[in-house]
C-alpha cells in the first residue's frame, strides 16, 4: 500500500445488509387489515344467519321428535299443527298466521309451500281437520311428509 496513492486506501464496495422481513412494507399492512376485516365480516354474516335460522333448526328438531311418536291420535295432529303455526309465526310475522284457522290456515300453508300445492291440498286439509275432529282422516306419514316439505322450503 502506497500512502501517496489515495486510491489504494479505498475499500471494496460493500452492499448494504438485507432489510429482513420485519417490519413489513405498508402494502402488507394494508393487505393484513383487509384480510382481517373480510374475515370479521364473514364471521358476522355467518353468526347473523345462524341466529336468524335458529327457529328453523328448532322446528326441524321438534318435527323429528314428533316423527318418533307418530300416531293416529288427534292430539298428535294438534301438536304437528302447533309446530307448523309456530314456524309460520317466525317466518311470516307480518301475516299473523297463528290467528288463522280452518280453510284460511290450509290456504296459507299451501300458498307458502314450495311446490306441489295442488297435490298437497287433501293432505293439508286432513292435517288441519284431524287436529280437532274426534276421528282422524289423515295418515301420520303423509302429514309428516307435508310438514317436512313445508319446513324444507322455508328459507331466510
Amino acid at each position: 500500500m502506497n500512502p501517496q496513492d489515495p486510491l489504494s486506501q479505498l475499500r471494496d464496495i460493500h452492499l448494504p445488509e438485507t432489510g429482513g422481513f420485519w417490519p413489513p412494507a405498508p402494502g402488507w399492512w394494508m393487505l393484513a387489515v383487509l384480510v382481517i376485516a373480510a374475515l370479521a365480516a364473514l364471521i358476522w354474516l355467518i353468526l347473523k344467519r345462524r341466529k336468524r335460522n335458529r327457529w328453523l333448526r328448532s322446528a326441524r328438531a321438534q318435527l323429528a321428535r314428533l316423527e318418533g311418536s307418530a300416531s293416529s291420535d288427534p292430539a298428535w295432529f294438534a301438536q304437528l299443527n302447533t309446530l307448523l303455526k309456530q314456524a309460520a309465526r317466525e317466518r311470516y310475522p307480518d301475516q299473523h298466521p297463528e290467528a288463522l284457522t280452518g280453510d284460511a290456515w290450509v290456504n296459507f300453508l299451501l300458498s307458502t309451500a314450495p311446490r306441489d300445492r295442488v297435490a298437497s291440498r287433501p293432505v293439508a286439509e286432513a292435517l288441519v281437520q284431524s287436529a280437532w275432529r274426534p276421528t282422524v282422516s289423515a295418515e301420520p306419514a303423509e302429514a309428516l311428509a307435508f310438514a317436512r316439505l313445508w319446513l324444507g322450503g322455508q328459507k331466510c
